[in-house]
């Protein structure tokens, strides 16, 4: 797999210095070009880059403006913001650095200066978002954790979108458990959260392991008689797992029972986390009538 390079946007009135700054980087960024301050905000909102290489003299708004500007709105507010200035006073560089920018380099530049600081600070920020990538998923079964489902499920209400929730538990996985230890139970669950996970066939599907046995498949644009069907299909998918199950009371090879609910998302409103609940409701009948069966709110 080929390494995507970096996307480094370059914000500067003067085309010399934008040149030399897109040549330098060529080999090792995807280069972004912005002749003044209101370009680089549309730039930087649109394309998402790496590191904002910022002036600060610019005719309209000037580099502080911009670097305040880009620090107050959410979607980059978090962006390394180098300052490449002629203004190389001490009071300048503090005043950048005060306001949020993450280095200040000032003119004349040196080509390996510019190339090792934007390379260290592209380094800080595939490790922040390798970080923020691991908090959202399931150390064991590598699949999204309660975290991103509940994110997932307010990024669903915020669009409108038809959801339906669907709560999964191994039965008598405790049984499970004792009976082969908890390797075995480990791999049941990775094989478990696996098998859910291929049913899913449509942008805007999730599943995520909800806390110890449990999982929660979270299916977006999905009519209930669907979603129902579905949830029959993963059943009968993770029974087809043949996976010994000496001491469960309901059949020889593990079983999951599922309870499921709908709801049609509007875009005002309280996020729905009594989805949840309507669904483990669901599950708590699915539970009581035997186990190993899909059971749908009305």
């Amino acid at each position: 797999m080929i390494e995507e390079l970096p996307k480094v946007l370059v914000a500067d009135d003067e085309k010399g210095n934008r040149a030399l700054l897109a040549e330098m980087l060529k080999t090792t960024a995807k280069v972004i070009l912005a002749k003044d301050g209101e370009m680089a905000l549309a730039l930087a909102e649109r394309h998402q880059p790496d590191i904002v290489l910022l002036d600060v003299v610019m005719p309209g708004r000037d580099g502080y403006s911009v670097l305040r500007e880009l620090k107050s709105r959410d979607a980059t507010r978090h962006m390394p913001v180098i300052i490449i200035s002629a203004l190389d006073s001490i009071e300048d560089e503090e005043r950048g650095l005060l306001m949020g920018a993450a280095d200040y380099i000032t003119k004349p530049f040196h080509a390996p200066i510019v190339q090792a600081r934007i390379r260290n600070h592209v380094q800080a920020v595939s490790h922040r978002r390798l970080l923020e990538r691991l908090a959202l998923v399931d150390a064991l079964t590598e699949i999204p954790n309660r975290r991103r489902l509940e994110s997932a499920l307010g990024e669903r209400w915020a669009r409108g979108r038809e959801v339906s929730v669907v709560m999964v538990d191994v039965d008598y996985f405790k049984a499970f458990n004792d009976h082969y230890g908890h390797a075995c139970g480990d791999q049941a669950l990775r094989q478990v959260a696996r098998t859910l996970n291929l049913q899913l066939c449509r942008e805007g599907d999730l599943v995520a392991r909800y806390g110890g046995e449990e999982f929660v498949m979270l299916l977006a644009d999905a009519e209930p008689a669907a979603a129902s069907a579905l949830a029959e299909t993963a059943r009968e998918a993770v029974q087809s797992l043949h996976i010994p199950h000496a001491k469960s009371l309901v059949s020889h090879e593990l079983s999951i029972s599922l309870g499921g609910a709908s709801v049609r998302l509007v875009e005002e409103g309280p996020v729905p986390l009594g989805l949840l609940e309507r669904s483990d409701a669901q599950l708590y009948r699915a539970k009581q009538q035997g186990r190993n069966q899909v059971c749908w709110e009305d």
